[in-house]
């Protein structure tokens, strides 16, 4: 058996594979000005894309962010692309009714297609790929239950997914851990810093300034606006988009008691042969399965190596400690694996709703999405996009998620203190299939 010490390479890195081909931009030397039409908190993909909107509809707009530019989940996460739209059709019905539940439905199928034409539109390099999705059961009665919500979402919801037996499931996947799955064709993968890095600069390029380096402080409304102190001095706006997502802080303390951040953690192993990479994935799909702990994992752009991810501690851990944990769940499901090292290890901050919907709206002035429950590419983009449009005042940024309660609970205020146990009983769960 290899030794913790032994899974890591010589230049094993506590920092994403993907900065290694996608650099971050570093601090952005622009001086922050006294005013604006639109001030947007947050440079990942939604205030990105809120800003990419409201700079080309005539705004004067700023980007501001604590970090580098991108430097939380949206330069971090697995690069895998899906409609995102996490509780079943039927749960969604048995909540708001068929009608409602197919329009938010819709809204996933939507934001999938919104980021392919929007990348191919502004022609952006970031290794997109309509791969396709297997999800896994992890048991029996898992694939029974992913084959009857299959048969019955509405025609126009399940698009052409089809069900795999295990019998069938290597075509999919090189394991023999699952008992078949269910494969989304149109699901996608991309470079998510590649991604990120490209978006940034067409936001720069159609007039926006973004400061970076630079936290918000505080956030007053006044008869004029906002008011928002920062590190580097006060800037008055007209409009504020908040898009801060599994950073949001205590300057937004009515958002912050919305959502809960939790640490997703990924491994990148060393290049594989191309023989291996093929029979572990042969179609190269993004993959994840039926585990509440959810498990995700793919081939990096290249094929070559195996970028592996999810939840494997009870609390908030270093990314060294969380690799040979991850490593060893990646070798239940690919036991071919147990020699290859791993060559970076990280963490990003995705942001949980309570009722596991993305939110967006707006509150007290301030615009706001987030909540995007762990597989937020797509809808990030789609629904950044749709808040720049509100921001304009265009009706064309409606949504089906518009007025959907955003949820809290009694003692919430930010920090999830209920984490641990909670990641303990799904994993007490998963492991007794109950």
């Amino acid at each position: 058996m290899t030794s913790d010490a032994d899974l890591l390479t010589e230049d094993f890195k506590r920092e994403p594979y993907w900065w290694e081909d996608a650099p971050r931009p570093g601090a952005h030397r622009v001086k922050l000005p006294a005013t604006a039409d639109v001030l947007v908190v947050g440079s990942g993909y939604t205030g990105l894309h809120a800003a990419l909107q409201t700079v080309r509809g005539g705004r004067d707009t700023v980007v501001l962010d604590a970090e580098e530019a991108g430097f939380g989940c949206s330069s971090r996460n697995g690069g895998q692309v899906s409609p995102s739209i996490k509780p079943s059709f039927d749960d969604l019905v048995s909540r708001y009714g068929r009608e409602a539940a197919f329009e938010i439905c819709t809204e996933g199928l939507k934001a999938l297609e919104f980021i392919n034409d929007f990348i191919a539109s502004e022609r952006l390099e970031c290794d997109w790929e309509r791969v396709g999705r297997f999800h896994g059961a992890h048991r029996p009665a898992h694939y029974e239950r992913l084959a009857r919500e299959l048969e019955r979402r509405p025609r126009e919801l399940a698009g052409e997914a089809y069900m795999v037996p295990r019998t069938e499931q290597r075509a999919e996947i090189g394991s023999d851990l699952y008992h078949g799955g269910t494969v989304f064709p149109r699901h996608a993968a991309l470079h998510p810093a590649k991604y990120h890095l490209q978006l940034l600069q067409r936001v720069e390029q159609a007039g926006a300034r973004v400061v970076s380096h630079c936290p918000v402080l505080s956030i007053e409304r006044n008869r004029r606006g906002f008011m928002l102190r920062t590190s580097r001095g006060a800037v008055r706006a007209r409009d504020v988009v908040l898009a801060t997502n599994g950073y949001t802080g205590p300057v937004a303390p009515w958002h912050r008691r919305r959502v809960i951040p939790i640490g997703s953690y990924l491994i990148a192993t060393e290049p594989l042969e191309p023989g291996l990479a093929r029979t572990l994935s042969p179609r190269a799909r993004v993959m994840t399965d039926t585990r509440k702990l959810v498990f995700y994992y793919r081939l990096c752009p290249q094929h070559r190596r195996v970028v592996f991810g999810g939840r494997v501690a009870l609390t908030e851990t270093d990314p060294r400690v969380s690799a040979p944990l991850l490593h060893a769940a990646m070798r239940k499901i690919f036991p071919q694996l147990e020699g290859t090292r791993i060559t970076h290890s990280w963490v990003g901050f995705v942001a949980y709703s309570f009722d596991t919907l993305p939110h967006i709206g707006i509150h007290d002035g301030l615009y706001y999405a987030m909540g995007y429950c762990g597989s937020g590419v797509s809808l990030a983009s789609y629904l950044g996009m749709r808040l720049g449009l509100k921001a304009l005042g265009s009706p064309r940024g409606r949504t089906a998620l518009d007025g959907v309660p955003f949820q809290t609970r009694p003692l919430y205020r930010g920090n999830p203190w209920f984490l641990a146990p909670s990641v303990l009983y799904y994993k007490v769960r998963d492991r007794f299939n109950l």
